[in-house]
């Protein structure tokens, strides 16, 4: 099997279907402008994600409106370069992909010689990259950028009048995570486009259960440029801004297109053996039941307390901890080990997860305190030795699935330090009973350590990073693996029909994932492939059969105009290699040699740039004479350490998908002086605006009036106005709005509003010592949604997935009946079509904390309740004070109270606010 063959380029076209497999192109020609040029040097600029398989993406020439614009041939993206300077220019060509993804294929195209990327195993390479390093040459292309993307980057002087064009494909298999596909595209033109359009198409014969986006970068300008069409096997997205939309404003000729464009969405699914989908002598088998019932879990928390936890990441640590004990079930088990130089256990063996229990948990959990050395070897031996008790003397459910979970953020220091030591005395005392999965806290830990220490026991090892958002990382991993399905999973497939499958045997299914298996039909198989699936419940075994029509399944998958056939032996590939890889990590040394030849047989076959591969980039005589891409590996110290926030949102949906393409393409000048290249903007000026309170004016004159005996004060300065804590619309009323301010609560916990008619709640937390909100928390039914702002942050939660989010980062979330925005002045927005709109600030000005905005109040139903939602139903208002005409009576279910006019600050319109009246009160 070869690589991809040749492409042309086209515009934005993606369509999901059933299988992944994606490509991604770019192309843009690259004219150096005339002076004041509306486009810059962008005149065109189209990103391509193609799949020939469901759950993939497929180009649609129909979609492409440019007429000058060539149509896809089907494996290859390009991006295409003119020199129209009179000097010589350099031309840089960057793209960012995903960590898992594996290149494939790269070249240039120079006034019609073609220099490949030639993919070679690493140690041949080697010498070209240590040649190019020691004549002091850049030769490394790739390099991690973040928690889910790598960055390819190359550079080439480019003639006068010559033309180049880039060429670069790589590959990935997407995953299910938390129930949902994820498709995270970069949409980074630099500057404004002429013609800039991405088409999502979306074809899902199960039908599509969910369907949402979201952007980094889009505005209420954008946002008209961006459609969502849906019915239910269907759904199709196209952006396409015009100039004028594209701009940041009427003087600038910067971009606001510049970040992600994120889709998210899954299938219907029903208990059953999932679905086999066959193409060109392969089979990919997906395997993802709904409607099985959770299995009791025994887990053990063993975190480190260690010095190094000290500060910020042990109060990360203990946030985590306490919402993860608070999602345990009663039928659960747990216990907790707390380590340094010692371990310790919270309680002497596991107990049920009863509300009591739970509670005393979060108290000592809150009370860890971080000291001491790092003794992992011991903590992991009490773990397991309570574990061993527990099930020995039977106290725990019977069915029930037994899991290790470990926190840490460096290498061992007291006790047994060798890392080998550490991990056969751990997967010996294991002995396959359980599963341990490992968290490495940022980068002082070394991953590879960690990772073995995982998958020598049925685990999996993650990263945590450092960032503002590390509790929430730690509460997202946990709830991958909170919910046990079934155990011991195994496909089964008929001998005489199929080969070489990939990895079919499983020892846990998560609610949320989704397992993959892979294989070769035999030259004489079967019309019909059988499949059986076969996995443990608590009490009982559980059996899927399912049959696929070999030629039906065949027809289907030509029918279609793919980009390319034979995708579902390149995903088989791509997924042996990667098991394979990950097979390496606990394999003995006599093994691993056999492990390491077979992956590195499929890169090469295949073509693919993986740790066992390089790819020699080659170049023009008199330049760098080759530089070389490998693949970054993420193996303890050595990572290129990113501080950037990415999105919960994982690795994305499942299937093979395959990109090619470009988001970067400046020139850099290198000719003579006098001749300019085009500048990028991206980071804009800001003026902070301060509102000035003079002071009254003194005397003034030479001397004072000598027979003053004695001088009157000065008067103080006014009170500024400060912002109410809420500023109320009444629909229907002549009464202007109200302005609350809460003088006194019931207790911190405050429900503000209540309406089940539209599925709403608003819950709050206040502080009356500091007469501010600590948070604010608004909870949709349908589509099931919580949005939690604190002073720092908002945290978005669906189905388990968290997001977080900085306050005045640009956000655009279209959900099933309900889209979410935030602008750079930091106004979050709730809104729906039926709904109240329900707009959240953290507000900077006087009396500074955070605030409810409220919009379309028509919309409450009579059922709407709440320390709010009682001013709107039956709100009557008594006549004038008959000697102050300034106050009020108002009465609401029951309720009496004052109302005085006052001039308020509304922070509804943002910094600095505007004066208004208002009618006044207190609760």
């Amino acid at each position: 099997m070869k690589p991809p063959g040749p492409a042309r380029a086209c515009g934005i076209a993606l369509v999901l279907l059933s299988l992944l497999a994606v490509l991604q192109t770019t192309r843009a020609q690259k004219i150096l402008p005339a002076p004041g040029g509306p486009c810059g040097d962008w005149q065109e600029w189209f990103l391509h994600f193609w799949s020939p398989e469901i759950k993939g993406l497929v180009c649609c020439p129909d979609t492409v409106q440019s007429e000058d614009l060539e149509l896809p041939d089907p494996n290859r993206g390009q991006e295409k370069v003119v020199n129209r300077a009179d000097s010589m220019q350099e031309a840089t060509f960057q793209m960012e992909l995903p960590k898992k993804a594996f290149i494939t294929n790269f070249s240039m195209i120079i006034d019609g010689v073609t220099y490949p990327g030639n993919i070679k195993q690493k140690d041949a390479a080697q010498k070209q990259y240590s040649a190019a390093v020691a004549r002091g040459e850049s030769a490394g292309l790739v390099k991690a950028t973040g928690r889910k993307m790598e960055q390819f980057q190359v550079s080439v002087s480019v003639a006068p009048a010559a033309k180049v064009t880039f060429e670069l494909v790589y590959e990935e298999l997407l995953k299910r995570r938390l129930g949902v596909y994820e498709l995270l595209l970069k949409v980074q033109p630099q500057q404004l486009v002429k013609h800039l359009q991405m088409d999502i198409h979306i074809f899902e014969p199960q039908g599509i259960s969910f369907l949402e986006t979201e952007s980094t970068f889009m505005t209420n300008e954008l946002a008209d440029a961006l459609t969502v069409s849906q019915n239910r096997t269907k759904a199709h997205i196209r952006f396409k801004p015009t100039l004028s939309q594209q701009q940041k404003s009427a003087e600038q000729q910067d971009t606001v297109v510049d970040g992600d464009f994120i889709i998210r969405y899954d299938v219907n699914r029903t208990l059953s053996g999932g679905s086999i989908q066959i193409e060109n002598g392969y089979f990919v088998h997906y395997f993802a039941p709904e409607g099985l019932s959770k299995i009791p879990k025994n887990v053990i928390f063993v975190i480190d307390t260690s010095g190094s936890m000290r500060g910020k990441k042990i109060q990360q640590t203990r946030e985590a901890l306490i919402k993860i004990l608070e999602d345990l079930r009663p039928e659960d088990h747990f216990n907790l080990i707390s380590f340094s130089s010692e371990a310790s256990q919270w309680k002497p063996s596991l107990v049920p997860a009863s509300t009591q229990n739970v509670e005393e948990a979060k108290k000592y959990a809150n009370s860890i305190q971080a000291r001491g050395g790092t003794n992992i070897n011991d903590a992991m031996l009490l773990a397991v030795l309570l574990l061993d008790i527990a099930t020995r003397e039977e106290q725990l459910p019977s069915g029930s699935v037994s899991l290790l979970l470990l926190l840490t953020d460096g290498d061992p220091t007291v006790g047994e330090t060798n890392p080998r030591k550490i991990q056969k005395n751990v997967q010996e005392a294991i002995g396959g009973q359980y599963s341990l999965f490992c968290l490495g806290f940022g980068f002082d830990v070394s991953y590879a350590f960690l990772e073995k220490l995982a998958l020598d026991n049925g685990g999996l090892a993650r990263r945590i990073y450092e960032d503002s958002d590390s509790a929430l990382q730690l509460q997202d991993f946990y709830q991958e693996v909170a919910n046990p399905l079934l155990t011991t999973v195994t496909f089964k497939y008929p001998g005489n029909a199929v080969e070489e499958v990939t990895q079919d045997n499983f020892p846990l299914f998560f609610k949320g994932s989704e397992m993959v298996v892979a294989g070769k039909l035999r030259a004489q198989s079967p019309d019909v492939l059988s499949a059986t699936v076969s996995g443990q419940l608590p009490t009982e075994n559980i059996t899927f059969q399912m049959e696929s029509q070999v030629a039906k399944q065949e027809e289907e998958f030509q029918k279609p105009k793919y980009i390319f056939h034979g995708f579902m032996e390149r995903l088989w590939a791509y997924l042996t290699i990667h098991q394979l890889l990950e097979r390496m990590v606990s394999a003995s040394e006599a093994d691993k040699q056999a492990l390491e030849t077979q992956a590195l047989g499929l890169s090469l076959n295949y073509s693919f740039v993986t740790p066992l591969t390089s790819m020699v980039v080659t170049k023009p005589e008199g330049q760098e004479q080759s530089q070389v891409a490998e693949k970054p590996v993420e193996n303890g110290h050595d990572v290129f350490r990113h501080r950037a926030k990415g999105h919960p949102l994982t690795q994305g949906a499942a299937g093979f998908a395959s990109y090619a393409g470009v988001h970067d393409m400046p020139f850099r000048k290198s000719g003579p002086p006098g001749l300019s290249a085009p500048s990028h903007y991206r980071y804009p000026s800001y003026i902070l605006g301060l509102d000035r309170h003079g002071l009254p004016g003194g005397i003034v004159g030479d001397h004072l009036d000598e027979t003053m005996e004695e001088t009157s004060p000065t008067a103080p300065p006014p009170a500024p106005i400060q912002a109410p804590t809420f500023i109320l619309p009444l629909p229907g009323q002549s009464m202007d709005q109200l302005c609350v301010d809460i003088k006194s609560t019931p207790g911190p916990l405050l429900l503000l509003l209540s309406d089940p008619d539209q599925g709403l709640e608003v819950t709050g937390e206040y502080k009356m010592e500091k007469a501010q909100f600590s948070w604010i928390e608004v909870t949709f039914k349908n589509p099931q949604l919580q949005v939690h702002v604190s002073p720092e942050h908002v945290v978005v939660t669906r189905e388990r997935r968290s997001s977080q989010y900085k306050w005045k980062e640009t956000l655009f979330v279209v959900l099933p009946g309900l889209k979410m925005t935030m602008d750079k002045a930091g106004l979050l927005l709730l809104s729906s079509p039926d709904r109240v709109t329900i707009g959240l600030l953290s507000w900077d000005g006087p009396g500074q904390g955070l605030r409810l905005l409220l919009r379309d109040t028509d919309r409450f139903s009579s059922h709407v309740g709440g320390l709010l939602g009682r001013f709107y139903q039956g709100v009557a208002w008594g006549p004038p004070d008959a000697t102050d005409d300034s106050k009020r009576t108002l009465w609401t279910r029951g309720f009496e109270f004052n109302a005085t006019r006052k001039l308020k600050l509304d922070y509804q319109v943002g910094i600095p606010g505007t004066e208004i009246s208002c009618w006044s009160m207190e609760l």
